[in-house]
């Protein structure tokens, strides 16, 4: 059925049914990696990996087509010279990582650190856009006795220096939600409100949250409520049981509950990647095409 005939017989049942059933895949086609657009059912997000949880164990260049095998479709959290290696197995890198200046520990909440940050980060952009990696990671940096309000004020004040050039490179500026709990010490964005009080003040759609499960069901839980009603403002999301960070299948020792997160983020629309970032405790490839498993909803 072409359009003209589509119009002519609009008034039937059948027609009406025929357009329900092509427009999504058009939406679908139209739509960016980061983008939540109205969910599709036909259709679910993508699998990746982060290289440190393998890479110490199994080179890249042997990781690579083995996670390939496992489902995977990218490796994220690599450095420009890595791109390559994965890129020839014809994976992705969905993440990379921020330039030399940029650390967990030093991020955008002080201004002594803009002065590398800013320009090390747009030339990172330009290489991003350049390899087409959509998204691209950066943190607050610790607290070290600085307020909350401040640390916002002063990572908006900096991140707006680089996000028009990573609007007009259409590469996606991702702060990530780490636990201060347990492993960082101090991280100042470790809860979903304050950092998405950051996208907000910020305002562009080039800067966006990394949620990662594992670290904010330590500091806040309702992992699924915090999803759905935060959806727009999460990019990329990372996975790990808890306790423990290790594989996540169902056990009477596991307390996230990870097929129902898979489909909460899914009925948000989300088309992204989902990218695995825990410590496997037995053989890695297995726990990883597990894991692939468990997440594909």
């Amino acid at each position: 059925m072409n359009r003209r005939q589509a119009l002519k017989t609009i008034a039937t049942t059948g027609a009406l049914a025929a357009l329900s059933r092509v427009m999504p895949s058009a939406r679908a086609g139209a739509a960016s990696e980061n983008s939540n657009p109205k969910p599709d059912m036909t259709s679910s997000f993508r699998h990746s990996v982060c290289a440190w949880c393998y890479i110490k164990k199994i080179p890249l260049p042997e990781f690579a087509p083995a996670a390939k095998k496992a489902g995977v479709e990218s490796i994220e959290l690599l450095d420009p010279a890595q791109w390559p290696v994965v890129q020839k197995h014809g994976l992705a890198c969905a993440v990379a990582n921020g330039p030399k200046s940029s650390s967990i520990k030093r991020g955008f909440n002080r201004r002594e650190h803009h002065a590398n940050l800013v320009p090390d980060f747009l030339a990172r952009i330009k290489e991003c856009a350049a390899a087409g990696i959509p998204n691209l990671i950066c943190f607050s940096g610790n607290r070290d006795g600085q307020s909350d309000e401040e640390g916002l004020e002063i990572c908006a004040e900096g991140l707006k220096k680089i996000v028009s050039a990573a609007e007009k490179a259409r590469v996606t500026i991702i702060m990530e939600l780490l636990n201060s709990k347990v492993n960082h010490k101090d991280y100042q964005c470790d809860h979903t409100a304050w950092g998405v009080e950051l996208v907000k003040r910020v305002g562009s759609e080039r800067f966006k949250l990394l949620y990662d499960i594992y670290h904010m069901q330590i500091m806040e839980g309702d992992v699924i409520r915090n999803i759905r009603e935060n959806a727009q403002y999460i990019a990329h999301y990372h996975t790990a049981g808890n306790p423990g960070r290790n594989e996540f299948e169902p056990t009477d020792t596991q307390e996230l509950n990870y097929p129902a997160i898979m489909r909460a983020i899914r009925d948000t629309g989300y088309r992204g990647y989902i990218g695995q970032e825990f410590l496997p405790k037995r053989d890695p490839l297995t726990s990883l095409a597990a894991a692939v498993k468990i997440c594909t909803v």
